[in-house]
């Protein structure tokens, strides 16, 4: 405790404002670069162009309001809670002097905890920079794409769309969030203290059993901000109706939109709650026309055949089973595969020096989704060639959806990678076809140097399944675009590429002392 209330201050100021300087610092260069590269890009007409530059400072200037605010919540948690975890953590260990436990109780979580927050605030950068500029290059980098432009006839519609969506959706889903407010209560206490008793979920470490009644304690705080997010949000989906109308070009669309848009959040806040499925409120169809992407097989096959692959898993967890996969294992894991794979295309000459440094000074795209997505291939093809019902990770630990980390976060990720490697299995790709496979997710598509690297890989004959394949390549690519702009990726792709450059230099060094020893 006295370790957290001699270092907590210190802390506090270098995440409240580092982050903050952060934040403010590149605010001005946040809004006069969206601006250039919405005045450059291609996907919006020139009265679309217009209307969102005069809308853009409004999410900047929101995002240095949460940012600002967000550094000062997250500088006080953290300055607070990770002394007194340091220090439980001291206390618990087995087989240590008490002496020792008592001056760990006073060593534990000092520097620690300073080199932490200073962590947090490079990957704060890093995601507010970086990933910014990511997102911002693919937005001036979009071509073939027919242009997005204002329909001046459509604006009244809109309006009328939008106006109608508060009327009705904020009363009404005001009503739906307050009458599920005691569910949220009773079932988040009810979980708490039932992963209390069996040491799951939140209390799975020793260290983490202190909290367990400030948490209990303080769940109704936590209910009391979700019900006012809640209410907050039927602002955005009565707005929303204004884009559906002006998407489908059509006024009653966007009050079809009304309509359904309760259902929506009612079926959403029944699986979040893990109520009964469905909505007793009607779901009138508010979309006439469904893009849909070329894929392999239709997204009803390809749903089914995951839900097929779903049921051969066990719907109890067994004792085998039931230890879930930390994130931080499938995070490391992930990273260890980058490097390990990198190594193995240095010595196989697909890669080079010149390429990570090309890559720091954002020349390519070979550290950041070269190699993710090779080494997402190479996990694929070893767990369809395993007949694993999950994936098969390269240090043999299995990912299903039995023992996959919980969290709407892996949801979101784990659907599509199971859809992705369905697809290639559906595909029965030779030997040949899985080396040039690799080869067109190593270099992003670029002809020249998957030509110039010979693995053995040869392009299949078929037309059709050549595109199959290459727009898979290109889907598993902009998977790892997306990861790589989440925070920590950056300064976790950069110690890859220390690795690599070191591993690169020292090749170089072994073969020209065997030149100059073998030199008469």
């Amino acid at each position: 405790m006295s370790a957290g209330a001699i270092f907590s201050p210190f802390v506090f100021l270098v995440i409240a404002f580092g982050d903050t300087g952060v934040v403010i610092g590149l605010w001005p260069l946040h809004l006069v670069w969206s601006i250039y590269c919405i005045i450059r890009t291609k996907k919006f007409g020139p009265y679309m162009k217009c209307l969102v530059i005069l809308i853009v400072p409004i999410p900047i200037a929101l995002w240095t309001v949460v940012g600002v605010a967000g550094s000062a919540i997250m500088g006080i948690g953290y300055g607070f809670v990770w002394p007194v975890l340091e220090t439980f953590r001291a206390i618990s260990k087995e087989g240590v002097p008490i002496h020792m436990k008592l001056i760990r109780c006073f060593t534990d979580g000092t520097w620690s905890n300073v080199w932490g927050a200073c962590t947090i605030v490079r990957d704060f950068a890093d995601f507010s920079f970086h990933s910014y500029f990511s997102v911002m290059d693919g937005m001036l980098e979009s071509k073939g794409e027919e242009p997005i432009e204002l329909k001046v006839t459509q604006i009244p519609g809109c309006i009328l769309a939008a106006t109608l969506g508060v009327l009705v959706d904020v009363p009404i889903i005001t009503l739906i969030v307050l009458y599920k407010t005691p569910v949220l209560l009773y079932k988040g206490w009810h979980r708490l203290i039932q992963d209390l008793i069996g040491r799951e979920g939140p209390f799975l470490e020793t260290v983490c059993v202190p909290f367990a009644a400030i948490w209990i304690l303080l769940w109704p705080i936590v209910v009391l901000l979700a019900t006012l997010v809640g209410i907050l949000s039927s602002l955005g989906f009565g707005c929303y109706a204004a884009v559906v109308a002006y998407q489908e070009n059509m006024t009653k669309r966007g009050l079809l939109y009304v309509i359904a848009s309760l259902s929506i959040f009612d079926e959403y806040t029944n699986d979040l709650l893990y109520m009964r499925e469905g909505s007793c409120f009607p779901r009138p169809r508010y979309r006439e026309r469904v893009t849909s992407s070329s894929s392999l097989l239709p997204v009803k096959g390809l749903h089914e055949q995951v839900e097929a692959i779903r049921t051969n898993e066990p719907l109890i967890r067994t004792p085998n089973t039931k230890n879930t996969v930390q994130a931080v294992v499938i995070w490391d894991g992930f990273f260890k595969a980058c490097e390990d794979i990198g190594k193995e295309l240095l010595r196989d000459g697909a890669i080079g020096l010149q390429d990570l440094d090309a890559w720091r000074h954002s020349k390519n795209k070979i550290a950041n989704i070269g190699i993710p997505a090779y080494a997402f291939l190479d996990c694929f093809l070893r767990s369809i060639k395993s007949g694993s019902i999950g994936f098969l990770m390269r240090d043999s630990i299995e990912i299903t959806s039995v023992n996959r980390p919980e969290g709407r976060v892996f949801d979101w990720l784990y659907e599509p990678m199971c859809i992705i490697k369905e697809q290639i299995r559906s595909l029965n790709l030779q030997e040949t076809e899985e080396l040039y496979f690799y080869k067109h997710c190593l270099y992003s598509g670029d002809a020249a140097r998957i030509e110039s690297w010979k693995n053995g890989g040869i392009p299949p004959h078929d037309e059709i399944k050549r595109a199959q394949l290459e727009g898979i390549s290109r889907r598993l690519q902009g998977f790892c675009l997306t990861l790589s702009r989440l925070p920590t990726s950056r300064r976790r792709f950069i110690e890859v590429v220390k690795t690599l450059e070191q591993e690169a230099k020292n090749s170089i060094g072994i073969e020209s002392a065997f030149e100059t020893g073998a030199a008469p």
